[in-house]
């Protein structure tokens, strides 16, 4: 399959990238962070979750942050909102589009959720009728869908299978994430082979970290598959807090930088995007995880 001519990255750093560092980041510096990857050219940026602070302390203050968005024509703003409250708070909140999630791994699913993938897919039921009424968006996440840190490895079907709930619900596209890093170019293109056979292609988008170094292969292992949309984070923030040793999302400076070398559209700046990369990570005081950025920041 040839290469695409363009993809559409979903920077997912201001949101899957904040909620699992440990450094309290606030509202200004989030606002300074969504503003910085619009002015690079993003079109898609995941920037808060409506979920209680008492889980997931980084997310307080998601409707004030989207509030304080300077919005420009053409970009998507989205939030996840795993609930029915997360929903309507969501909604008051302006925004236009949400993120909902389910694994891949029932074992994953009880400790991170605290119930199985069906009890989950059913609870996300009352939430896309309310997004139907009010013209919202959804769009689906599975996790663990190339290994697990509890079962190992996850069967592609299995994954097909909950790829195919998410998107019969009415979600418009389903993004398959490799949550713990362990997936290889040869089962991503697997993966996408057999999950393919139940959704189109062009309904399902990538999302990898790099805890063994894989990402970027992953990447272009599931372009060779026809696939067009991937998860990113600027600077490789976050990681999973369920996951032990599981390292950050890939970072959107390599992702840009790989994706250009092969000619691909993104309609990212590639400097801007370093420059909001390296503010946030001075912020946070950690090493910017992009090794794209790291090498131009020192030349």
């Amino acid at each position: 399959m040839s290469l695409p001519q363009r993809v559409r990255l979903v920077e997912v750093g201001p949101r899957d990238g904040l909620q699992n560092e440990s450094h309290p980041v606030s509202v200004s510096d989030k606002l300074q962070l969504v503003q910085d990857l619009t002015d690079a050219g993003v079109s898609y940026i995941e920037a808060g979750s409506f979920v209680s602070p008492k889980w997931v302390p980084q997310m307080a203050g998601s409707a004030e942050l989207f509030a304080g968005i300077q919005r420009k024509d053409g970009v998507i703003y989205a939030a996840l909102a795993p609930n029915l409250r997360g929903f309507e708070d969501a909604l008051a909140a302006g925004v236009k589009e949400i993120a909902v999630f389910a694994a891949a791994s029932e074992s994953f699913s009880q400790r991170n959720i605290n119930c199985s993938i069906s009890e989950s897919l059913d609870r996300f039921l009352p939430i896309m009728e309310a997004a139907r009424l009010h013209g919202i968006s959804v769009r689906g996440y599975v996790s663990c869908v190339l290994g697990c840190p509890y079962e190992g490895d996850i069967a592609p079907k299995q994954v097909a299978a909950v790829a195919n709930e998410l998107f019969a619900m009415g979600c418009y596209e389903v993004s398959l994430g490799d949550t713990i890093g362990t997936g290889t170019p040869g089962a991503t293109r697997t993966l996408f082979d057999v999950v393919a056979g139940q959704i189109p292609r062009g309904k399902l988008a990538g999302h990898f970290h790099d805890t063994y170094g894989q990402a970027l292969a992953n990447i272009y292992a599931s372009l060779l598959e026809g696939i067009q949309v991937f998860d990113s984070s600027v600077a490789g923030l976050g990681g999973c807090p369920y996951a032990k040793g599981a390292t950050g999302n890939v970072a959107s400076e390599d992702v840009v930088y790989l994706l250009q070398g092969l000619g691909i559209e993104t309609g990212i700046d590639l400097d801007k995007l370093i420059t909001a990369g390296q503010r946030i990570s001075d912020i946070l005081g950690r090493a910017n995880g992009s090794r794209v950025a790291k090498a131009r920041l020192s030349a």
